[in-house]
């Protein structure tokens, strides 16, 4: 159940000291407050609940779609009402800044929630395994054409460090050579990528050298600068930092059997492979938080819908 003070109308907002302190705030939309003044929102999520087409709908953090319910939305918030306040407040910030601001700003809020208590617990309680064997990146140069293909079928295309240090080099290699016209990024076997390497969270402790390390070999550093050349074909599973690198891409196709995924916030963190920069471009920062608090997938048919994906195609390749 969501708590009563926690559903508002517009013209609650217009006094920020009447504004209760909760994880989140759902506005309704369909009482007529079209002229109503939307002072600064507060520091967690203001969601509506209503038509899209308010006056007002494009100021709130998101606009609840279907299949995302109220319900669900806050007991994901209330879960992780830190990292949800830090990643509503990057993504109000993210559509006004340059790329490279951008990508800075995602990975110091990253890096903030990389040291929290929240973030922590989950690795203290995630299960042990040995990650398989070190990724690896193919490349294969046809005329003009760069194909980058992310090949650790047996760990899902998960991406290790391995993977991460020759996606940032295949990217800088597209931009060093301008005589490269396509750079088509895609994953070996039936799944695109299942996002980063769970083994390999938490083993820089510092939060200011990760950062320092993202500013200097995260591949979406380079993917941004190539991002009018760069083609995805998605089949499977696209999920986390495999789909945070996926929507720079110009145009992003997929089989009708993908789905996609932001799982980040059951973890205490968000997305940190420049996946609040480059989806915020996609499919606009409100469809973008939706996805972070709501953690489901999102099914190839939707995801079209909601310009996630361009085409959907029979052949992933």
């Amino acid at each position: 159940m969501i708590p009563e003070h926690a559903i508002m109308r517009l013209r609650d907002l217009s006094d920020p000291g009447n504004i209760p302190d909760v994880p989140v705030a759902f506005v309704d939309l369909s009482n007529g407050d079209g002229e109503a003044i939307l002072p600064v929102l507060p520091p967690f999520p203001v969601i509506g609940l209503g038509p899209c087409d308010h006056p007002l709908s494009a100021r709130l953090d998101a606009v609840l779609e279907p299949r995302f319910t109220p319900e669900a939305v806050f007991r994901s918030v209330s879960a992780q009402p830190l990292a949800v306040r830090v990643v509503t407040q990057l993504l109000r910030m993210v559509p006004q800044l340059p790329d490279e601001d951008a990508l800075n700003a995602e990975s110091l809020a990253y890096a903030a929630l990389q040291g929290s208590e929240a973030h922590r617990r989950w690795i203290a309680a995630r299960p042990r395994s040995g990650a398989a064997a070190e990724g690896r990146v193919r490349l294969l140069r046809e005329d003009d054409v760069l194909t980058v293909t992310l090949d650790r079928p047996e760990a899902g295309n998960a991406i290790d460090r391995a993977m991460r240090d020759a996606l940032h080099e295949a990217f800088a290699l597209a931009n060093a050579d301008r005589s490269i016209a396509r750079v088509i990024l895609r994953g070996e076997g039936r799944t695109f990528s299942l996002g980063a390497e769970l083994s390999e969270f938490g083993t820089t402790t510092d939060p200011a050298m990760a950062h320092a390390i993202r500013c200097a070999t995260l591949p979406a550093r380079e993917a941004v600068r190539c991002a009018e050349r760069l083609e995805v074909h998605v089949n499977g599973a696209c999920v986390g930092a495999g789909l945070e690198l996926a929507a720079f891409a110009r145009r992003i196709t997929a089989t009708r059997r993908s789905w996609f995924q932001l799982p980040e916030l059951a973890m205490g963190i968000l997305p940190g492979a420049g996946g609040c920069v480059s989806l915020s471009r996609r499919i606009g920062r409100q469809r973008t938080l939706l996805m972070v608090l709501g953690g489901r997938r999102l099914g190839a048919r939707e995801a079209l819908d909601w310009g996630l994906v361009d085409a959907l195609v029979d052949d992933p390749a």
